[in-house]
C-alpha cells in the first residue's frame, strides 16, 4: 500500500517526544514492556495457555497514525473475543512489535515475535515494503501464519499469507468508471516511486483507457520529495481534470498543499486517493481533502447497524483518540483478519498448527464486519468484500455507491 519512509529510531536521531508518545499510549492502555516489545495478557487463564497473536505495526515513525490505529483495533477486537470467552474457551494474548516505519528495523523485531515469543499468527504491516521485509522471517523461516490487513497493489500469492484489505481490482473497478461518467477525461498520475503506486497505476490506466478517458502523464518521485511546483504547473497547463494521487507522506503533505494553493480545485479540477479516509486529516489539511474521491471497504457514513455499533464501541474504548477506526489505515483489514482467524481456529476445533489453520482460513468467512460481510476466496489468499465509492464533503465521506462482495481478482 501507500506510505514507505525510513524513519529514524530512538538513539539515531528520532524525536524523543515521538517515541515517548507512542510508548506512553501503550502503557496507559495496559500493555507491559518486555524484551524490546510489548505484551497485553488476558485477565483469565486456560490450562492449555493463551493463543499468542503477534501484531507488527508502526507505533512510531512516519506512518504512526496508521500503525497506532492498527494496534488499537487489534486490542479492541481481541478484547471483544476474550470478553465473550475467547476462542473455544482459550483467551488471546497480544504481543506487539513496533516496526517503526523502517523495514530494516522491523525484521529483527518480528523475529522476536517468532523465535522468542512463539506466536501462533502474525498480523500487520502497513507498507508493501514492510510486508516484503517481514514475510520471510514469518512465513518461510518462522513457518508461521501471516495476515496482511492493508489495501495494496496485489500479486502477493505466498502460501500461508492472507490479505484482508482491498486489491486494485476491488478499488479501480468501481471508482474510475464512476469518475469518467461524471465527465473527467484527462487524468494525471503523480506517484511515489515504489511498488504500490507502480502496480496500482497499471490497473488504473487499463480501466481509464478502457472507459474512453486518457492518462495525460504518469510520473514518479522520490518518497521524500517536497517540491512539486513543476508537477502542479504541468497539471494546470495540460488542463488535467482529475488527479489520481498515489504520493505518500512526507511528500503527500507538500503535494496536496501546493496543488491547492495553485487553485486547482477552483478551476473545477478533482482528485482521488484510494487510501484516503477519516484518518487522512492526520496527514492532509481538511480544506485540501474537500471534494476528493476515494474507494474503500468502509467509511463511517456506511449505513450499517453492525458497523456503526462497532465504531461506537471502539470510540468508547479509546475516547478522544485521533487514531480512528478506518479502512485506509487498515483497521478494517485488521478486524477482519482477526475475526477470520477466529473462525479458522474454531473450524480446526482449536488445533493451532499452521497447516491446519491455514487450510481452514482459506475458506473462512464472517457474516458481520466493518462495511459488511467478508469471505476468503479459496485458493487465492484474498477476501471478497463490499466496496464503497465516497467523496469528502464538509469533513465527512459521503457514500456515492456500493458494490456487494467484490471479488479480489488475485492469485486465481
Amino acid at each position: 500500500m501507500a506510505f514507505i519512509k525510513k524513519d529514524k529510531q530512538p538513539g539515531d536521531g528520532m524525536s524523543r517526544r515521538s517515541f515517548l508518545t507512542g510508548t506512553s499510549a501503550l502503557a496507559a492502555a495496559g500493555w507491559t514492556a518486555v524484551a524490546g516489545g510489548w505484551v497485553l495478557r488476558p485477565n483469565w487463564a486456560h490450562a492449555a495457555g493463551p493463543i499468542k497473536m503477534g501484531i507488527a505495526t508502526d507505533i512510531t515513525g512516519a506512518i504512526a497514525p496508521s500503525g497506532n490505529a492498527n494496534w488499537q483495533t487489534a486490542q479492541f477486537t481481541v478484547k471483544q473475543i476474550n470478553d465473550a470467552g475467547g476462542i473455544l474457551g482459550r483467551p488471546i494474548e497480544l504481543l506487539l512489535e513496533d516496526t517503526a516505519s523502517d523495514p530494516g528495523k522491523a525484521v529483527s523485531n518480528v523475529r522476536r515475535l517468532i523465535q522468542k515469543n512463539n506466536v501462533d499468527v502474525v498480523l500487520g504491516g502497513i507498507t508493501s515494503a514492510m510486508r516484503e521485509a517481514i514475510k520471510n522471517p514469518i512465513v518461510r523461516r518462522g513457518k508461521t501464519l501471516y495476515i496482511y490487513p492493508q489495501l495494496y497493489e496485489g500479486q502477493e500469492c505466498t502460501p500461508h499469507l492472507y490479505c484482508t484489505g482491498p486489491t486494485p481490482a476491488q478499488q479501480c473497478a468501481e471508482l474510475l468508471p464512476y469518475l469518467i461518467k461524471q465527465g473527467y477525461k484527462r487524468f494525471a498520475m503523480p506517484s511515489a516511486n515504489y511498488r504500490w503506486p507502480q502496480l496500482l497505476n497499471k490497473w488504473a490506466r487499463k480501466v481509464i483507457e478502457a472507459n474512453g478517458a486518457e492518462v495525460v502523464f504518469e510520473e514518479y518521485y522520490p518518497l521524500d520529495q517536497l517540491e512539486y511546483s513543476a508537477t502542479v504547473a504541468k497539471i494546470m497547463k495540460e488542463k488535467v481534470d482529475h488527479v489520481f494521487n498515489t504520493v505518500i507522506p512526507p511528500g503527500l503533505q507538500a503535494f496536496t498543499k501546493q496543488l491547492y494553493e495553485a487553485g486547482y480545485q477552483d478551476t473545477g479540477g478533482t482528485q482521488s486517493c484510494v487510501y484516503y479516509d477519516e484518518n487522512s486529516v492526520n496527514y492532509v489539511a481538511a480544506r485540501e481533502l474537500e471534494g476528493t474521491y476515494s474507494c474503500l471497504d468502509y467509511y463511517h457514513t456506511v449505513d450499517d447497524a453492525f458497523s456503526q455499533k462497532l465504531v461506537a464501541d471502539y470510540n468508547k474504548m479509546f475516547p478522544n483518540t485521533k487514531y480512528l477506526f478506518t479502512a485506509g489505515s487498515a483497521s478494517t483489514g485488521m478486524y477482519r483478519g482477526i475475526k477470520l482467524y477466529e473462525q479458522a481456529v474454531i473450524k480446526t476445533n482449536g488445533n493451532l498448527d499452521r497447516e491446519a489453520v491455514s487450510a481452514a482460513m482459506d475458506s473462512a468467512s464472517i457474516t458481520n464486519g466493518p462495511g459488511g460481510a467478508a469471505r476468503m476466496v479459496p485458493g487465492t489468499g484474498h477476501a471478497a468484500m463490499n466496496m464503497y465509492v465516497a467523496q469528502s464533503k464538509g469533513g465527512k465521506w459521503n457514500i456515492i455507491s456500493k458494490a456487494d462482495m467484490v471479488a479480489p481478482d488475485e492469485c486465481g
